[in-house]
């Protein structure tokens, strides 16, 4: 028999009405499971590269690739080498900076706070911080003035505005440990809102007034640079750092936030796992409609054999139902899915808004909504991962039904 032969007998086999009940219904449980399955991987995956977009456009874009640091704080010939950095290949461009650690102290409330000093032009070079505050708040940089620009929520942990002052407490210069802090007062000249842990702890100011401050002869503590690749910026400071005549502290954005993307990675694969077993589950439902629907059509079976149809043919005939069965099921799951996931944003912004509650907390996470990407080749690889099980599946009760003796059928 040939093979259109086969595939018209498999589809009206499917669209025939069976008579039990409890086929039909198992067979639609099949299709309900897949298109379950697929729709929410789809929809799952789209929001881990929603996380996987923000990681990298937000927070990898404003916190250092790489850095080299003096080890006394002090770096000697910076703008040597900066430019030596700047002209490694898969490095985009370097900048200096001056780090302070310190306490910030508002009245009675004291927060910690990691004091960066820059040169705004060649910062923006480097970094996206311009993009999280006004451009005044940015251009108050340039002057050479005791003012801060302050993350949003350590801004409003010490109850202060634009325009306010705060003191800044620092360990003292001297070799003794129990001498005073010193204090150097701030005027607040803007506020950024990038989310997460950088909002509460981080602050701008001017290079020049914090090297001042920290006393550093030099002018900058470290050089920051900016890489192509995000996976390379390890080897890069590497290879920068190892042929300095000075030593360096080595550093690069996976010791700080490398874990946020290996929970990323992690979730993308406990999701396929999640997704095989949901499909599987439906496939076992495929696999008992088959055999039902097999036994439910012996004496069909039995006719065609009779007629001349080989076994390839009946085998055919019975794949092509549950190929059509699961080929259903991943293409609505494929379509809900993909809607899903291009308004996921919308819908949880108004579910959010509907039930007066946060999902995502700017507070905890770097970001206080729940980004979505739909990338077309998960919905491809996904659709085509779930039509595979299923044929798989469909496999057995197929072979069982070519195995079928005519005349044992007719006889029952």
């Amino acid at each position: 028999m040939s093979k259109p032969l086969a595939l018209q007998i498999g589809w009206r086999f499917l669209r025939t009405r069976t008579s039990n009940g409890f086929v039909s219904f198992i067979s639609l449980s099949s299709v309900v499971g897949i298109t379950l399955g697929v729709a929410v991987l789809i929809l799952v995956l789209s929001a881990m590269n929603g996380f996987e977009r923000e990681l990298r456009d937000r927070l990898l874009a404003v916190v250092p690739h790489g850095e080299l640091v003096a080890m006394d704080g002090n770096l000697e010939g910076w703008p040597e080498l900066v430019a030596d950095a700047a002209s490694e290949p898969g490095v985009e461009a370097a900048a200096p900076f001056v780090l302070i650690e310190g306490l910030l102290q508002r009245g009675d409330v004291m927060k910690p706070v990691s004091l960066r000093g820059v040169l705004p032009q060649w910062e923006r070079q480097v970094s996206a911080a311009a993009q999280f505050m006004d451009e005044a708040a940015w251009q108050s940089l340039e002057q050479d003035e005791p003012v801060l620009v302050l993350g949003q929520a350590l801004a409003q942990s010490l109850s202060v505005s634009v325009g306010d002052r705060v003191s800044l407490l620092m360990p003292s210069a001297g070799d003794n440990p129990l001498s005073a802090p010193r204090n150097v007062v701030f005027t607040v000249s803007g506020l950024f809102d990038l989310g997460g842990e950088i909002d509460r702890t981080a602050a701008f100011t001017n290079m020049a007034r914090a090297a001042d401050i920290a006393g550093l002869t030099a002018g900058a503590s470290g050089v920051r640079i900016k890489v192509t690749d995000l996976f390379e910026a390890q080897q890069l400071v590497h290879n920068i750092g190892y042929r300095q005549a000075q030593y360096l502290l080595l550093s690069n954005w996976t010791r700080t936030q490398g874990h946020l993307y290996s929970d990323i990675q992690l979730v993308r694969m406990l999701t396929y796992l999640v997704l095989v077993l949901v499909v599987a589950v439906a496939s076992f439902n495929i696999i008992c409609s088959l055999v039902m629907s097999v036994r439910d059509k012996q004496a069909e079976i039995a006719i065609l054999r009779t007629m001349g149809m080989s076994r390839g043919g009946i085998l055919a005939s019975f794949m092509v139902q549950g190929a059509a069965t699961g080929a259903f099921g991943c293409l609505l799951g494929a379509i809900i899915g993909s809607l899903l996931a291009w308004k996921l944003s919308d819908l949880m912004a108004w579910i959010e808004s509907a039930l007066g509650i946060n999902f995502l907390s700017g507070d905890v996470y770097f970001i206080d909504f729940l980004p979505s990407q739909l990338i077309w080749q998960d919905v491809v690889s996904v659709s085509l991962l779930a039509f595979v099980v299923t044929l798989i599946a469909t496999w057995y009760p197929a072979w069982q039904a070519s195995r079928l003796h005519p005349a044992q059928a007719l006889q029952r």
